[in-house]
């Protein structure tokens, strides 16, 4: 019995035009990010690009989209503003979970402008507080998504991510409970949790502590984005291997530095002794016209056994 069919995409980078934003909002590390998009980024991030893959995802009808941070550039109000626009366009907010990435988070933006327009999008089913968004748990038909935030601001030259303390205890607390329920757990950030996928200015500072977590509680899959190559990076368990897989920007043009364009439909199907979890994987063509399957294949997830 198929109990979800989710698609996973990650580091939209929406554009916006430059030319509106103030000069007071190009202060500290913004201007730095803003000469290295005009240096590069800029040419190889396509807004043509990410339409035709939003396009392919819905042809796909997905039950629910999981997008794993970058969703803006700079951090900006306007950024902010727009991307929660861009997301209506996606369907229904209960049917979309959005955790941030670094360029949500590149430098510190009061909350009214920043990360509360996102909040259909990015809070759980039984929200408390006004201004804590994550972490947050959502459950849908069998699934339990668990979006956890690895956004701060950091220094300027590091894309750095930490969960923090608060965070892991509260992923330590929520997986076994989960897991009583016989639900399907999905873990979603945005820094890879493996060991040397990115440098370490890029690096989440305390994923030793969350395969830490993963190990002793478990989880079916994790999902993340922020390296410019597709991964599949198995973490351990308790009882075996965790499927961790991290994908590109959607928007980007293949380069030497990036793969390009691709996303995954993941299917989770119920077995007699846990899940399958069907991939298909689609991939933007080298002359940007159009998506095609690049691989097609199914893991075969147990449910471990209680403690």
């Amino acid at each position: 019995m198929t109990l979800l069919r989710l698609a996973h995409l990650s580091d939209p980078h929406l554009s916006l035009p430059l030319e509106a934003v103030g000069v007071r909002e190009w202060l500290g590390k913004r201007a730095m990010s803003r000469l290295s998009w005009a240096r590069g980024r800029k040419h190889l991030q396509s807004p043509a690009l990410l339409a035709m893959a939003m396009a392919d995802i819905q042809a796909h009808s997905p039950d629910h989209l999981a997008i794993t941070g970058d969703v803006s550039n700079f951090s900006l109000p306007a950024e902010f503003r727009a991307a929660a626009a861009w997301f209506a366009t996606l369907g229904d907010p209960a049917q979309v979970s959005v955790i941030p990435g670094n360029h949500d988070a590149l430098v510190p933006v009061p909350h009214a402008q920043g990360w509360a327009h996102w909040r259909p999008w990015m809070q759980g089913d039984a929200p408390t507080d006004a201004d804590a968004l994550l972490p947050y748990l959502r459950l849908r038909q069998g699934v339990a998504i668990l979006g956890l935030s690895s956004a701060v601001p950091t220094a300027p030259g590091f894309a750095s991510g930490t969960l923090g303390a608060a965070q892991l205890h509260w992923l330590a607390a929520q997986l076994p409970l989960l897991k009583a329920q016989g639900l399907f757990r999905i873990v979603m950030l945005h820094h890879p949790p493996a060991d040397g996928v990115v440098s370490r200015r890029k690096a989440l500072t305390d994923r030793a502590a969350l395969r830490a977590v993963l190990k002793a509680h478990g989880a079916e899959l994790l999902l993340h984005g922020h390296s410019r190559d597709a991964r599949f990076d198995p973490l351990p368990g308790p009882q075996g291997l965790i499927a961790s897989f991290g994908l590109p920007s959607i928007s980007a043009i293949p380069n030497p530095k990036d793969e390009g364009a691709r996303w995954h439909l993941l299917e989770i199907v119920k077995a007699q002794q846990g899940w399958q979890l069907g991939v298909t994987v689609r991939v933007v063509d080298a002359a940007l016209t159009h998506f095609s399957t690049a691989a097609r294949y199914t893991l075969d997830i147990r449910m471990s056994a209680h403690p």
